[in-house]
């Protein structure tokens, strides 16, 4: 009697089992199914210009022109990979230092003040907007440095400005994390044999976490790769490679999204633009690769 009465309270239990592992394979079915497609119709796609254009790969990554309704048509997206690495790169160097720099305040020298305050104004910033981002390099860092550098205040310098600031709660989020998940016998240790706050900081601290600060970079850097809206509005989109910070140029995002509503499906031209989009997907997915092995490196 009694172990009928506990297989009877069991079977809920079982159902409920039952339905969880369903419900869970079906998500990550769905997931599956999703990434598969979007890879499969981008790749499909962007591939199209090589195999049923006959443009050559090489003339693609590395020309310097491009003139998608000109006769003969030229695709050269070098301008746009150059454009994209440079402003991605250049907005990392100037939030990593800003995010690194914030995140040891936050954790080692004024815990209580920059938790309370300082983190929610950098976890703000990634609640905003491209568009409003965009707007105010237009309305701000442009002007100034059409008054202060010769040229018209659009170019790489602008786009890269505008991208530190987005990308600097990612860097700074992932620094702060990594610096609070430090095991506090290591500066404990390092107080112990007399070493100062700023030594423990620079010779304890940030060498162990190295491999989780490089993955904020890199992470900073693929979020600013990838960006459209604010790029655009501030970096000028002239097909053409720069010849210093303060001219125009253009990314890979910014030549997607001004040209992929003004051609036609299947078209030279349009199987050009997927195939931007593949390099874009491309990237990702080498970015993913570096912080999986800036992971397997942590000392954590």
């Amino acid at each position: 009697m009694a172990q009928s009465l506990e297989r009877q309270k069991a079977k809920p239990h079982l159902v409920e089992e039952w339905v969880g592992k369903v419900y869970t394979l079906l998500c990550i079915a769905f997931l599956i199914i999703t990434i598969f497609s979007i890879v499969y119709f981008v790749a499909s796609k962007g591939l199209s210009t090589f195999f049923v254009n006959h443009v050559n790969v090489i003339d693609l990554l590395s020309g310097l022109k491009w003139v998608p309704e000109g006769e003969p048509a030229l695709f050269g997206a070098l301008p746009f990979i150059f454009g994209s690495f440079s402003t991605s790169i250049l907005a990392a160097l100037i939030a990593a230092p800003l995010g690194f720099c914030a995140a040891v305040f936050m954790v080692e020298i004024a815990p209580k003040f920059g938790r309370r305050y300082l983190q929610p104004v950098i976890e703000l910033l990634a609640g905003i907007p491209s568009v409003v981002y965009g707007f105010v390099g237009l309305s701000v860092i442009v002007p100034f440095f059409r008054n202060v550098f010769p040229g018209q205040g659009i170019g790489i310098a602008a786009g890269a400005i505008v991208l530190s600031v987005m990308i600097l709660p990612t860097i700074t989020t992932i620094a702060t994390d990594a610096l609070a998940a430090l095991p506090r016998g290591l500066k404990e240790g390092s107080f112990a044999l007399g070493a100062t706050r700023w030594q423990t900081i620079y010779r304890i601290v940030l060498p162990t976490t190295l491999p989780a600060l490089m993955t904020g970079i890199v992470l900073g850097i693929a979020r600013a790769f990838g960006e459209a809206l604010a790029v655009q509005m501030v970096i000028g989109n002239a097909p053409h490679i720069p010849r210093s910070l303060f001219e125009s140029a253009s990314t890979l995002t910014s030549a997607i999204t001004l040209s992929m509503g003004n051609t036609a499906m299947g078209t030279i031209a349009n199987n050009a633009l997927w195939s931007l989009a593949l390099i874009l997907m491309l990237m990702t997915f080498v970015f993913v690769f570096i912080v999986r092995w800036l992971e397997g490196r942590s000392k954590l």
